[in-house]
């Protein structure tokens, strides 16, 4: 057993119950919305965000009725997000299954993607949690700026680690920090554990998506998915920043393969390889292992041991997940 499925499993009573919730939630009378719920149930992905709220939520009490609320509110609209980046990347499959732009077309997908999101919503209000509800609004304020953020950076071709970082930052740490943020409140805690929560979960999701960028520079056939598909979008990742910094030979070219755009496979594969061959992988291991140093040390000072743990052998499941 990996150390996910062992972490996950001990919450597997809570997962389930979530799991039933969002079903029961999403339920609507509507064929066709209820066919492609049915699919997208079907194919949920590790649950690290929920799971990551109720460990948060359980170290300071039970996890009841909010809690799931809160749980279910965060895993519907990061799928919300998930549904609504595909129309926009013009995504053909996700987790190796067809996307919901792909099968019915954009038009049903936003669709879906809206319906997601209103369910979050009203899942937040049910909590009666003003807290609860404003980190929701404030989280789809950010996925939505962090899209923006991203395209906007590939179209004006920008090469700079804080701008890379502001996007991490709104696209996928947000997530994990509202996760926290919001179990934390489900079940009161004290302000100043849930303020090193939080940044544990900043820190945590900041790595989980250097780890994710790094995969890019290898080739498909190795990683077992396709790569490269966010240098073919002009997107730069931490690893080529970085090279790219160094300005050491054909730094010169890569920007000019770039700013150039429409990269055949064989471009992208040189770019990959400049990456690799420049430090790139090596940097982003270096950062994510500073990052998992801060967070770990970071809530030395909570109460559960056990879950103290289990937080830290999730950071290094994060950093050590292979291809």
């Amino acid at each position: 057993m990996g150390t996910l499925e062992k972490i996950a499993g001990a919450y597997s009573a809570d997962l389930e119950k979530l799991n039933a919730h969002i079903e029961s939630r999403l339920q609507s009378g509507n064929a066709l919305m209820s066919r492609i719920v049915l699919s997208l149930l079907r194919t949920k992905g590790k649950q690290l965000r929920p799971l990551l709220l109720i460990m948060c939520a359980r170290m300071f009490g039970p996890v009841d009725e909010k809690v799931i609320a809160a749980a279910a509110a965060v895993e519907l609209i990061h799928n919300a997000s998930l549904i609504h980046d595909d129309v926009v990347d013009n995504s053909p499959t996700r987790r190796g299954n067809p996307t919901v732009n792909a099968v019915w077309d954009n038009h049903i997908a936003v669709l879906v993607g809206d319906f997601f999101t209103s369910t979050a919503m009203q899942e937040a209000i049910s909590t009666a949690d003003i807290r609860i509800i404003d980190a929701l609004c404030r989280l789809g304020r950010q996925l939505s700026l962090g899209e923006i953020d991203q395209i906007y950076n590939a179209r004006q071709h920008t090469l700079d680690e804080e701008g890379y970082y502001r996007i991490v930052d709104y696209k996928t740490a947000s997530l994990f920090e509202a996760s926290a943020r919001m179990g934390c409140y489900a079940a009161d805690a004290p302000d100043e554990a849930c303020a090193v929560l939080t940044r544990y979960a900043s820190l945590f999701g900041r790595c989980f998506q250097i780890r994710d960028d790094i995969f890019d520079y290898f080739p498909s056939e190795l990683v077992g998915k396709p790569t490269g598909n966010d240098l073919r979008e002009g997107k730069v990742s931490l690893p080529l920043l970085h090279a790219l910094s160094r300005q050491c030979e054909g730094c010169g070219e890569v920007v000019a393969l770039l700013e150039r755009g429409e990269l055949t496979d064989e471009e992208i594969s040189r770019i990959q390889a400049f990456a690799r061959d420049n430090g790139g992988i090596d940097y982003a291991f270096d950062v994510m292992r500073r990052l998992r140093r801060e967070a770990c040390d970071g809530i030395a000072s909570l109460p559960d041991a056990t879950i103290r743990r289990q937080l830290t052998e999730l950071f290094d499941f994060i950093i050590e997940r292979q291809f």
